[in-house]
């Protein structure tokens, strides 16, 4: 075949070629566009904006109201893979933008837990962005079956589910293992229906038919702690949907496990150490020893006594040694004076009780004292552990729990015990899905303190290497588990109010001092 010809053979097949692959995207096009949404009632639903007070008795709805909040709640599917089924709802708040010419979008909200109701949030996280609330449509949500959305508890006597102790020995730790038996049972009598559709990829799709719903392309997100691991799910499972994004306090995936602490143990006590020099210093105030060690041993006292015998706080709690850590740690995840002043305060008190001495407790331990011993805190705990055991539940054994607490009883005599113990999830039913893998790169705001004990700054800094398009701000010598808004660091919260107005992340990582 002369050239030429060949030549103009080949250019005709090309172009054939091109033809079809033009009818071929034409076509897939086209049938993409005429496939119906099986989510469309959810996405085109209108929402029906309210007042928020349920009642006189509503402090929190009225509270919304007079700031000129209001309120809803969108339908969304139990669950996704059948949308035609069984629905539930989630509710929400609305502070509007003001400056409407320079209106950015909604901007969603979430607290963090798991299990963190956010309708409060468009008060508190207004008064921090100042005059750049004003540009966004700020959002709170209470997440599926959190606060005022549809309810789920699972009638517990107790609201420690996930942070409890193993105890001192063999014997406390089998009291342990039927304690998280038989909360998974009654879990499970109360809720097997619902339990597997509890989970933070569910809250994601929530998310998206929140954003819908509100006619938009994208949404702005501000998340705290679990709130960090949330966002990233709904980056992975809806790509391109995201404008701004703040993650305050923020783990990778792999490190979201059901042993919440796992691997913060060290980050615990080197906390617990700090505060242990601030009361020491203030030796004459509280009276729990005048050197760090003295601070210590007066811990440790706690610690032996209870696990002798539950220490008596006024006429009806006894605190034992499986919620006494939880409840001394969850005093360790801010060094502001003003909260190691208050966990100094009660340790005043349980010293006292731990030398058998009567004691009262004071309104906040006694708030505290209900919420982990009570049915008080049956609803957040049963949400909170329903949430984790539905992510990332795995059975790995009784014994090895036991283990894992033996090895690292004697490096973190406080933290260790609680982190590896056993929990509810270890006789949960698996998960429906896969845990979340994180492979995407979106441009976001990191936020961490060196010193955070409960998501660690090496997690942020995975996820920063994760996402090249991210920056992080760090704040250098904080012990201390959220930051903007809750730290009082003007330097963070004019780079993430910068960041908000602008849309314009930072050149280059960013640090800011304590």
């Amino acid at each position: 075949m002369a050239t030429s010809v060949r030549t103009k053979v080949v250019a005709a097949c090309a172009a054939m070629l091109t033809v079809t692959a033009t009818a071929v995207s034409a076509v897939t096009a086209t049938s993409a566009a005429a496939r119906p949404d099986p989510l469309a009632r959810f996405h085109g639903q209108h929402l029906d904006w309210r007042a928020c007070a349920l009642g006189a008795d509503d402090e929190l709805g009225r509270s919304l109201d007079a700031a000129g909040a209001d309120c809803a709640d969108v339908t969304v599917p139990l669950d996704y893979t059948d949308p035609g089924g069984r629905t539930i709802t989630v509710a929400l708040s609305r502070l509007k933008a003001n400056d409407t010419a320079h209106r950015i979008g909604p901007l969603l909200l979430n607290d963090g837990g798991p299990a963190g109701p956010g309708l409060h949030m468009p008060l508190t996280t207004s008064e921090v962005m100042g005059d750049v609330a004003d540009r966004f449509d700020l959002i709170g949500m209470d997440p599926r079956f959190v606060g005022r959305s549809t309810p789920l508890d699972c009638g517990w006597d107790l609201g420690s589910a996930l942070l409890r102790s193993a105890g001192a020995d063999r014997a406390a730790y089998r009291d342990e293992v039927a304690v998280a038996r038989e909360l998974a049972a009654r879990c499970e009598r109360a809720h097997g229906d619902v339990l597997p559709y509890v989970t933070t990829r569910n809250t994601a799709r929530d998310m998206d038919v929140i954003r819908a719903a509100l006619r938009e392309d994208a949404l702005s997100y501000l998340g705290y702690s679990y709130g960090g691991y949330l966002g990233q799910v709904y980056t992975q499972l809806f790509p391109g949907r995201t404008d701004r994004m703040v993650l305050d306090g923020v783990n990778p995936p792999r490190r979201y496990t059901q042993n919440l602490l796992r691997g913060a143990e060290a980050a615990n006590e080197a906390a617990l150490r700090a505060w242990a020099s601030w009361t020491a210093a203030r030796h004459g105030t509280y009276g729990l020893g005048a050197t760090r060690a003295e601070v210590l041993a007066t811990v440790r006292h706690l610690l032996d006594a209870a696990a002798q015998k539950p220490l008596r706080i006024g006429k009806t709690h006894q605190l034992d040694e499986h919620v006494l850590p939880a409840l001394l740690i969850g005093g360790l995840g801010s060094d502001l004076d003003r909260n190691r002043a208050a966990l100094a305060s009660t340790v005043r008190i349980l010293a006292r009780a731990a030398d058998r001495e009567p004691v009262e407790p004071s309104e906040a331990l006694a708030g505290q004292l209900d919420f982990l011993l009570t049915r008080t805190g049956s609803a957040p705990s049963s949400q909170m552990t329903a949430i984790i055991c539905g992510d990332v539940a795995e059975r790995h054994g009784i014994g090895s729990y036991w283990h894992a607490v033996q090895n690292s009883r004697e490096r973190f005599p406080l933290a260790g015990p609680l982190a590896d113990n056993i929990t509810p999830c270890e006789f949960w039913d698996r998960p429906a899905e896969l845990p979340t893998v994180l492979d995407n790169d979106v441009p976001a705001l990191l936020v961490a303190a060196t010193g955070d004990p409960r998501t660690l700054y090496a997690g942020a800094r995975a996820v920063r290497e994760q996402w090249p398009s991210s920056r992080l701000l760090t704040v250098s010598g904080a012990r201390q588990h959220g930051l903007y808004g809750e730290y009082g660091n003007t330097c963070v919260d004019t780079h993430v109010n910068t960041y908000l107005r602008t849309g314009r992340l930072p050149a280059h990582d960013l640090t800011c001092e304590v």
